[in-house]
């Protein structure tokens, strides 16, 4: 599907190889994407607290995919972490807990 870049102008694919690695949002070219630093979608992703049915879920924002898998990685490696005070060294910032 072609767009015109809300930025630029240009015409561009929007099922490129270079759109699904640059991300942004659909009217934005990867060009302009790159040029304004990087993909500013936020990443969003929800984690529970313990095995019970009532379990609390987080649902945090994340600056990025990296640290959003940093963490995730963090959680599900250290059995007691998630359910600790211990801090985080990836930044997030919490949406909502149930």
């Amino acid at each position: 599907m072609i767009k015109e870049c809300k930025h630029c102008g240009n015409d561009f694919n929007t099922q490129s190889q270079a759109k699904k690695e640059a991300g942004g949002y659909i009217n934005e070219c990867p060009d302009c994407i790159e040029a304004r630093g990087g993909d500013p979608t936020p990443v969003v992703r929800g984690f529970i607290s313990g095995a019970e049915a009532s379990a609390p879920l987080h649902i945090l924002k994340f600056k990025n995919e990296n640290d959003a898998n940093k963490y995730r990685k963090m959680w599900d490696t250290k059995a007691a972490w998630n359910n600790s005070d211990q801090s985080s060294t990836v930044e997030f910032e919490k949406l909502s807990e149930s």
